[in-house]
C-alpha cells in the first residue's frame, strides 16, 4: 500500500515489537520522517505500540492513556494529528486462556475511543487488533487462534502493517474511534470456544 505522507512527523511510543517496527518503516518509506525522544509531542503521527502476545503483560492502560493524551492536546493546539494503537485482537473478544492479557487490551481500546471523542475532528486517533502473525516465530496472538480462524493461516508482519497506513493515509479523513482487526476473521466469533 502506498501513501503521500509529505514529510509528516512519526514517533513510536510504547513496546517495540517487528510489527510496531515493519509500521515505521512502511511510514518512512512513504514519506514520513522519523522522530524520537523528547521531540515526540511534535509528531503528526503517533503509534501507540503494545504487546502483542499473550503471556506479556499490557502495561498500565492508565500510563498508555496519558501518553497518547499529552500527543493529542500537543497535536490540536497544531491542528491536525493521526494516534494509531496497535493492540491485541484480544481488546475485542477475550480469550479464555489469556483473561488478564484480554483486560488490558479492552482498557487500552477503551481510553483509544475515549480519546477519538475528545480530540476529534483535528485528530483521528485508531487501533489496529492484531491476531495471530507469524514471520519465523508467533510475533502476534497465540497459535491456538489459527484453529479458528476463518482464512486458515497467520497473517504476515504486511497485512498488519497496511492496517496501519490505511488509518495514516491523509485521504482518510472520516475514521475515528475504531478498531480494524487484522485476523484472519478471528474475532468473527470462532474465538469465543477458548
Amino acid at each position: 500500500m502506498e501513501i503521500d505522507l509529505d514529510g509528516a512527523a512519526i514517533a513510536l511510543d510504547g513496546d517495540s515489537n517487528l510489527i510496531a517496527e515493519a509500521a515505521l518503516a512502511a511510514l518512512q518509506a512513504n514519506g514520513g520522517r522519523l522522530i524520537e525522544g523528547s521531540h515526540a509531542r511534535e509528531a503528526d503521527i503517533l503509534l501507540m505500540s503494545c504487546p502483542l502476545r499473550p503471556g506479556t503483560v499490557a502495561g498500565d492502560p492508565r500510563a498508555l492513556y496519558a501518553d497518547a493524551r499529552k500527543a493529542a492536546v500537543a497535536m490540536t493546539e497544531r491542528g491536525r494529528g493521526r494516534i494509531v494503537f496497535l493492540l491485541s485482537a484480544t481488546a475485542g473478544m477475550p480469550m479464555r486462556r489469556h483473561p488478564r492479557f484480554s483486560m488490558e487490551n479492552a482498557s487500552i481500546l477503551a481510553g483509544m475511543r475515549t480519546l477519538a471523542m475528545e480530540f476529534g475532528p483535528k485528530v483521528l486517533v485508531n487501533a489496529v487488533g492484531v491476531g495471530a502473525v507469524e514471520d519465523e516465530t508467533m510475533v502476534s496472538g497465540d497459535k491456538a487462534m489459527l484453529s479458528h480462524t476463518p482464512v486458515g493461516r497467520a497473517g504476515s508482519i504486511e497485512e498488519a502493517v497496511a492496517a496501519v497506513l490505511f488509518f495514516c493515509d491523509p485521504l482518510n479523513t472520516y475514521t475515528t474511534g475504531q478498531m480494524l482487526c487484522v485476523d484472519g476473521g478471528w474475532m468473527a466469533g470462532y474465538g469465543r470456544n477458548f
